[in-house]
């Protein structure tokens, strides 16, 4: 799925389309701050508020996620969302909403983070875009705790993968098989995505969305931990292609799942 790496240096620019970060609005922070401490090592420093109290995930002093809290009227399921890099957000927004998407928030200006917008896709499912600032996206990946891969669980591939090939100039590598409908999305010849198409199994309360992994360093221990800490394991620990993974849901219901990769 990925590859173990850092940005190139502190101006190092990412291509369109390159995932560059996940966020997770909840409704209580302080108690799920403390679930994602106590499961990843997390720690935490004040981010941008614009939107509302947030902040900046660390991990051995980087940066690997933000964390911000909903208003007490805002019943959007709680969800990870992951953003993709622009060197233009106004005009990829413009792009988004020519191809059949829309666009929630933004664009706008977000402090030193620089500039974004929340969109989603002709299905429903919801992303970020992100045009970066001095503050430059996840800054550490391929450990225990840092963001592994983002697949798009939806109805079929077909609908949706023209949609983002178009927005931000992937490469299709749809997989041959007659029982799996799935499409990897490149860059450069490397994967960056997936879409995996699920029939009518999304949630009904919720529909096509976007499934973060992060990496484990053991999968079962983490379910172990993610129940004790108050969580659920939504789909046990299996063994697959691209190593041994699960799916689970944190206290508060966002979906996220982990992944040990082979090394």
């Amino acid at each position: 799925m990925t590859e173990a790496r850092e940005p190139a240096g502190p101006h190092a620019r990412r291509p369109l389309g390159t995932p560059c970060w996940v966020s997770l609005m909840a409704h209580g922070l302080g108690a799920t701050e403390e679930f994602y401490e106590a499961l990843f090592g997390w720690e935490f420093e004040p981010g941008p508020q614009q939107l509302g109290p947030y902040v900046r995930v660390l991990l051995d002093g980087r940066e690997v996620a933000g964390m911000g809290q909903l208003p007490p009227d805002h019943r959007l399921p709680i969800a990870w969302t992951p953003y993709f890099a622009s060197a233009d957000v106004d005009r990829t927004a413009d792009r988004i909403r020519l191809c059949g998407g829309t666009v929630a928030v933004g664009p706008l200006d977000s402090a030193d983070a620089g500039r974004l917008a929340i969109a989603s896709d002709p299905g429903g499912a919801v992303f970020g875009i992100w045009q970066k600032a001095p503050h430059r996206g996840s800054a550490l990946t391929g450990v225990p705790g840092t963001p592994a891969w983002n697949e798009l669980l939806t109805f079929d591939t077909g609908s949706v993968a023209k949609f983002y090939e178009t927005v931000f100039g992937y490469e299709e590598e749809r997989v041959e098989s007659a029982d799996l409908d799935y499409v990897t999305l490149r860059l450069d010849g490397r994967p960056v995505a997936g879409i995996h198409g699920v029939g009518h199994a999304p949630p009904r309360d919720r529909g096509p969305f976007w499934l973060t992994y992060f990496e484990a360093g053991d999968v079962d221990a983490t379910l172990r931990e993610v129940t004790r800490l108050g969580g659920r394991v939504l789909e046990g620990a299996h063994d697959g292609p691209h190593g041994r993974a699960a799916t689970v849901a944190d206290p508060e219901g966002a979906v996220f799942s982990v992944l040990r990769s082979p090394r």
